[in-house]
């Protein structure tokens, strides 16, 4: 493909996101500014004091929903308010706390956070049981005859249609006001992993190197095969001492699940978390066996690998490593810079969309000590979207950079389209937005190659995109299904019992068995180094995601008629409908094979196509 230079329009809009000319535009700000949610840390407990002492106005509303359409819309408007409350609390603490989990400060406060929420969600527990109690007839009259209910429409639509699991109004109070404490073990996990763990440190290339989570996903892409192994031995190492540890706090998650599960009469804990959300099990199972399906493709990569990379054999540190050795280095503006150019595609509005919001400083972007490791976005309604990143200015990050901010054009758009009640949307879309920016980002760089080397260097990481949100991520996801199971059947639910089940998966899905890759028993602890499971079923739906960002951007980069316009109509349509159908309506189903066998179809295809390169002379 004939290479395209960086189109003048986004060079200028750059500039002019960035507050000055294209040619001398100024930094983007590393270090966001939270005076959007508050201006301050008191002002965050002042409007925590309040919102407390208004828990008993909202008590007051039991027993009115019914009395009349105005008695309901009064209700859940008030409700509605508070929950936004509620979020722009937690937000702050939590993004506080990402930071510097040293600081105890931050730690009080989101512990003050967690506290509220349990007496908020405990305060209003009864909203659901209420809202069933009035019957379908008496809701759907009650829609019509208030115009103000439309934006509340879909939220008793779904609590209509959990009638069945939902407990007395008594019980949804207990569990409420437990959530705290249920909730405590992924925050023990996260103050042992980020801020207790004394990670060791190695010399590399005559620089000492302390081998944390964040310093481990860079080291672990060394060319030196040694270093590789001294990195994950290390990193893996310490991670192994707490392995009973880690066994604990995960299977109190696992169990707690697996509880609530039998409790709000579901069968199995993967049922109740799908069914919450209107996505069939078949999702989760279909993604399942076509994955073990393609096999055979992973495999074929795996081959391909230890080939490009002169190995004699492969092993479990051989995977980061790029195909082709690229140093080159992108600044955080660089970043920018590519994301814009990327996502072109998408259209006017959609760039200048984007183009505003990096002008918000809303982003914290770079390590540092005691900060939280990985990438997130959050945000609240009626505020810009913030940024969480830990750039280090390889392409990875230059690609994690567009996924995070693919998630604050999501965020943007929803809210720019919806009101609240219907703004916030489905863990199941959240990843497509990200990952789609991701394959935009990849085609784009392709089409920008210069060099045999270069194509090759981004073919092999889609390559690896597609191992590591694919195939991972399902793998992720079964090792989530088997340890339910376990735990369903009444199995003991330690650190080693994980560890067994983590390592037969790793094995069977790297090809142990058959010589693929060699599976060393010392990183199959590789479970407690992964804080998804602490959210469970949360994982799949990346590969899920992959599959359906591949889908639209093909089609967008096809300029399928249609196509922008159905997936941008997806985004904007945040939480209004079940997200399942959301993606039907757009032209995808998730629960039959054909989209993640065009995936598989799709890995072959680079493999080919990066064995013609590999073969011409």
């Amino acid at each position: 493909m004939k290479r395209l230079p960086l189109p003048r329009t986004l060079v200028l809009c750059l500039g002019l996101a960035l507050g000055g000319h294209a040619a001398h535009a100024q930094p983007l700000p590393t270090v966001w500014n939270l005076a959007p949610l508050y201006a301050s840390d008191s002002d965050w407990e002042s409007a925590r004091k309040a919102l407390l002492a208004d828990l008993p106005k909202l008590a007051a509303l039991k027993g009115t929903l019914g009395k009349s359409a105005q008695s309901l819309r009064a209700g859940l408007d008030a409700i509605s308010a508070a929950n936004l409350r509620v979020e722009r609390l937690r937000v702050y603490a939590s993004m506080k706390q990402s930071t510097d989990n040293r600081d105890t400060q931050n730690q009080e406060r989101s512990n003050l956070a967690a506290q509220l929420g349990g007496e908020y969600s405990s305060t209003i527990a009864w909203l659901e049981p209420e809202i069933q109690s009035l019957g379908e007839a008496k809701v759907a009259a009650f829609v019509k005859a208030e115009p103000g209910l439309k934006k509340h429409a879909e939220h008793l639509r779904n609590s209509l249609r959990q009638a069945r699991h939902t407990l007395s109004a008594e019980s949804e109070a207990v569990i409420a006001a437990l959530g705290p404490v249920r909730e405590a073990t992924g925050e023990v996990r996260t103050l042992l992993f980020n801020a207790n763990t004394q990670w060791p440190e190695l010399t590399v290339n005559g620089k000492t190197e302390r081998v944390t989570d964040t310093k481990y996903g860079l080291l672990r892409q060394n060319p030196d095969r040694a270093v590789r192994k001294q990195v994950f031995d290390a990193f893996f190492g310490a991670i192994a001492q707490y392995e009973d540890t880690y066994g604990v706090t995960l299977g109190n998650v696992v169990q707690d699940d697996t509880i609530m599960a039998r409790l709000r009469r579901y069968p199995s804990a993967v049922a109740m978390s799908l069914g919450a959300e209107e996505i069939p099990e078949a999702v989760y199972r279909t993604l399942v066996a076509e994955v073990h399906k393609g096999l055979p493709t992973l495999h074929r990569y795996f081959k391909l690998r230890q080939k490009m990379l002169g190995l004699p054999d492969l092993h479990y540190y051989d995977i980061y490593p790029a195909l082709v050795t690229q140093n080159k280095q992108y600044s955080l503006d660089d970043a920018a810079a590519l994301t814009l150019a990327a996502t072109q595609p998408l259209g006017d509005d959609y760039q200048a969309l984007l183009a505003k919001a990096f002008k918000g400083n809303t982003m914290h972007a770079m390590p540092a000590p005691g900060k939280r490791g990985g990438a997130y976005q959050d945000g609240v309604y009626g505020a810009p979207p913030f940024v969480f990143l830990n750039h280090q200015g390889e392409f990875e990050s230059v690609s994690t950079f567009a996924h995070e901010w693919g998630h604050a054009m999501h965020t943007a758009m929803a809210n720019r389209a919806q009101p609240y009640e219907t703004a916030n949307y489905s863990l199941f879309i959240a990843e497509i937005a990200s990952t789609a920016n991701e394959v935009l980002l990849s085609h784009y760089m392709r089409g920008q190659a210069t060099s045999k080397e270069e194509k090759l260097y981004q073919l092999g990481y889609a390559l690896e995109r597609l191992r590591g949100t694919f195939f991972r991520q399902a793998m992720f996801g079964e090792f989530e299904l088997n340890t339910h199971d376990a735990a369903a059947r009444g199995e003991a639910l330690n650190g080693k019992r994980m560890t067994e089940i983590y390592c037969k998966l790793l094995k069977d899905y790297h090809g142990d068995a058959a010589g693929v890759m060699k599976i060393d028993p010392a990183y199959c602890q590789e479970w407690a180094f992964i804080p998804h499971f602490y959210r469970p079923f949360y994982v799949y739906q990346y590969a899920t995601s992959i599959t359906a960002a591949l889908h639209f951007a093909e089609d967008i980069l096809a300029a399928k008629p249609g196509a922008r316009d159905n997936y941008l109509r997806l985004l904007a349509g945040g939480g209004s409908v079940a997200p399942y159908q959301a993606l039907k309506n757009a032209g995808l189903d998730m629960a039959t094979p054909a989209p993640y066998q065009a995936v598989i179809k799709r890995m072959d295809s680079i493999m080919d196509e990066m064995e013609a390169l590999l073969a011409a002379q």
